[in-house]
């Protein structure tokens, strides 16, 4: 495995993100965007071979030409175990989500939500995770959570958090095979009954539609598709439920705001970060 990073201002790490994120095909397997110490921003991306790796440098050069990317090959090491030694666990409000190796030593009273590092996205660690796990708690302090939505669930962490503070039922949906054996092999390490994951591309299907409406919906996953599930999501929300949409970076909050205030959901708020934004939306009634 090759990793390729690059180190600079906000706006060209930004730019490279978005250029390698969205190229299809995309020569990185994961890509990721934060901020690495005071007005300095990081850019690391992953591959399998040299070959996509040159092709991640050449996609980031031509983007931002200003930053230099640098190609480094990974041992061949198992990589989530030693992830697992120096995950610490992350609290969000009342939730605390660990890998079994620290969960034993959390506070009392926390809820706790247990994701082991692995192939599918959400340890909790990662700033839209948290984001989704704050403004949850705000709803949990508003109403009952009542019947969830996850779209993209991943490890299915913010579905399994839902349920583990009061949610009724909750469905994951994700596109990849492995997140979704996952996120149900995460519900059962939980002893969460009530949520399943299933494999499905975008929300307008006859099992989500079913199932529906939905009091909380979840869409942390990217720009370009949470715009193309405005119209989809709305009618699948129940009337005074809420949405929490993140995978964001800052300065693509503004299109997505939009695409869902076109549809008549109120905007509540923003949460930032880590450099990442999370929008929270009501639909009125």
């Amino acid at each position: 495995m090759y990793q390729i990073t690059a180190k600079g201002a906000r706006a060209p790490i930004e730019t490279a993100w978005d250029a390698l994120a969205w190229a299809d095909p995309s020569p990185a397997g994961a890509v990721d965007a934060k901020e690495d110490g005071r007005l300095a921003w990081r850019l690391d991306a992953f591959c399998e071979t040299l070959e996509e790796a040159e092709e991640c440098v050449e996609i980031i050069t031509e983007a931002s030409p200003e930053l230099i990317a640098r190609i480094e090959e990974l041992q061949d090491r198992d990589w989530v175990t030693l992830s697992l030694e120096g995950l610490p666990p992350v609290e969000a409000g009342p939730f605390i989500v660990a890998g079994s190796h620290a969960l034993a030593r959390t506070s009392p009273g926390k809820i706790a939500v247990l994701i082991e590092a692995g192939p599918a996205f959400g340890t909790g660690h990662h700033g839209t995770t948290l984001g989704c796990l704050l403004a949850l708690d705000e709803v949990r302090r508003r109403r009952a959570i009542g019947k969830v939505l996850d779209l993209g669930t991943g490890s299915g962490v913010l579905a399994i958090a839902a349920m583990k503070a009061g949610a009724h039922s909750a469905i994951g949906t994700d596109i990849d095979f492995d997140s979704v054996r996952v996120a149900n092999e995460n519900a059962e390490k939980n002893h969460v009954s009530g949520f399943t994951a299933l494999h499905i591309t975008g929300a307008n299907t006859p099992r989500i539609r079913q199932g529906g409406p939905y009091d909380t919906v979840f869409a942390n996953i990217l720009m370009k598709p949470l715009i193309g599930l405005a119209p989809t999501i709305a009618p699948l929300t129940a009337p005074g439920g809420t949405i929490i949409l993140s995978g964001l970076l800052h300065h693509q909050a503004g299109p997505v705001r939009s695409a869902f205030a076109a549809r008549g959901l109120s905007f509540q708020h923003r949460i930032k970060k880590d450099g990442w934004s999370t929008l929270v939306f009501r639909k009125p009634g």
